[in-house]
């Protein structure tokens, strides 16, 4: 497959990587799965018979209305909750041939849909916001995401105040960040680190 490379030239990738057929099922898994690892699952709530408090009975049984033994009942401030969340770990397993497949299918996906173009090199002189913006003129991008082989200390600093445009290298490469990228910009040098990759 050759992708055009803008300001001229075709680089040459593997079909199994960029002309993959679409899968849904498969990539809706990997984000779903993507996303649960990333939740921090810490939420903790106490039962009754964890909160701090007196257990002896408030009042005698009958006469007072309603029959209650202790404040740390759920009904009371205070008291338990009566189905307490508990610390979990909310990751799913996922193979590491099914993640490589799903994004070889997004990637195969963007090519399609003319969302992904690929320039020769992407580098900023110094760490300043207007000269990042610059450059994203240069290479008709608005907001998106951009993948270079090396994500510099300037292009970090110069990219990071730019509302809807992330920087990020093909080790921070993620499905999330692709299917939800209204424009994907790589250099050639991370295209090739990307096919070594997934295939």
């Amino acid at each position: 497959m050759e992708l055009q490379i803008q300001g001229g030239g075709q680089l040459t990738v593997a079909d199994s990587v960029f002309g993959r057929d679409y899968s849904e099922g498969l990539v809706h898994q990997v984000v779903v799965a993507y996303q649960a690892g990333g939740r921090a699952g810490t939420k903790a709530q106490k039962t009754r018979s964890e909160t701090h408090g007196t257990t002896k009975k408030f009042k005698k049984q009958k006469g007072g209305g309603a029959r209650h033994g202790a404040y740390t009942a759920p009904i009371f401030i205070g008291g338990g909750v009566t189905f307490a969340a508990k610390t979990r770990d909310h990751s799913q397993k996922l193979n590491r041939k099914m993640y490589r497949a799903a994004m070889q299918t997004i990637l195969s996906q963007l090519v399609r849909q003319e969302r992904l173009s690929v320039v020769a090199e992407l580098s900023v002189d110094g760490p300043k916001t207007q000269d990042f913006v610059a450059k994203m003129g240069e290479i008709s991008l608005d907001r998106g995401l951009i993948v270079a082989d090396e994500v510099t200390e300037n292009m970090h600093l110069a990219s990071r105040n730019i509302r809807g445009v992330d920087v990020t290298d093909v080790h921070g490469l993620n499905p999330v960040s692709l299917v939800g990228a209204k424009k994907v910009v790589i250099t050639s040098a991370a295209m090739k680190q990307i096919e070594e990759w997934l295939s």
